[in-house]
């Protein structure tokens, strides 16, 4: 019976390892534009809201709420709605094969937020635009 359960738990193990391998070599077919509206997709944007929260036994301060943090929470890193849409816009413009408009507009979001979270990929698709011409 140990035997079985055993072998039973390997092949489980193993398939669940083939679908990993698998997915990954799916993402390696993906272009580059691809890959970034995938993580895109998956930011939601921060809203500048007050929140009510109590924190070390003082009830009621009043914070912000990209301050609050949840124990074991990811920060993916605030990124303000604003922000998001304005690389939203840039993408589609590259996408849409406008490269010369895409790379105006990305440098647009580096020079008004160069602090974001998103500038590693607006610079990785500035230079994706300048390879590509």
């Amino acid at each position: 019976m140990k035997k079985l359960l055993v072998s039973v738990v390997f092949i489980v193990l193993g398939l669940n390892a083939a679908g990993v391998l698998a997915d990954e070599k799916g993402d390696a077919n993906l272009s580059f534009w691809d890959k970034l509206r995938a993580k895109i997709e998956q930011i939601v944007p921060q809203k500048k809201v007050a929140a009510t929260t109590a924190v070390g036994g003082v009830r009621g301060s009043q914070m912000v709420v990209e301050d609050v943090y949840w124990k074991g929470e990811k920060l993916a890193g605030n990124v303000a709605a604003e922000e998001l849409e304005a690389f939203k816009r840039a993408m589609a413009l590259a996408v849409a094969g406008e490269p010369v408009k895409a790379q105006v507009a990305f440098n647009e979001f580096v020079s008004k937020n160069p602090e974001s979270p998103l500038r590693k990929d607006a610079d990785q698709a500035l230079a994706q635009l300048q390879t590509a011409k």
